[in-house]
């Protein structure tokens, strides 16, 4: 996979369709969760896209320094169907990680991790904290890595 960080301004319109087109599919459509993705912080990430063939198959964005009470997160993750299970998420959070540590001087990432993804992101050093929620109907757990 090939991956591209940039902040939003330096997305060209084609990769903003191609995100918001990857992120509707999956967590809308796939998902079944009717809900407002365009939230207002796309413009103050550092967004994390990984291309297959030319294709987009992989995304984060990163929410910078002091955003949402974090040092950083991690949100919107997400691998095309097609691209799961061969390895692409945990290549996805690994370039994500990296990224927030080296271009943001991260010490901290947090994340709102869905429930059934736990293990997952424990298998990357990402520790629960908290109870259980629900976000948009969907169980949720608050995680956090620090470095």
């Amino acid at each position: 996979m090939e991956y591209k960080v940039a902040q939003f301004e330096s997305l060209t319109p084609q990769e903003v369709y191609l995100i918001l087109q990857l992120r509707a599919a999956v967590f809308v459509v796939e998902q079944e969760c009717p809900y407002l993705d365009p939230d207002g912080k796309d413009q103050e990430a550092l967004h994390v896209l990984g291309f297959d063939a030319g294709n987009l198959v992989a995304y984060t964005r990163i929410l910078t320094p002091g955003k949402d009470g974090a040092d950083c997160s991690i949100g919107r993750v997400v691998v095309d169907p097609q691209h799961r299970g061969a390895g692409s998420g945990r290549e996805l959070m690994l370039k994500s990680m990296e990224t927030a540590q080296e271009h943001l001087g991260c010490e901290s990432i947090h994340l709102s991790a869905q429930g059934y993804l736990r293990e997952f992101y424990e298998s990357l050093e990402f520790h629960a904290y908290g109870e259980p929620y629900l976000e948009d109907d969907i169980p949720h757990i608050a995680m956090m890595r620090r470095y």
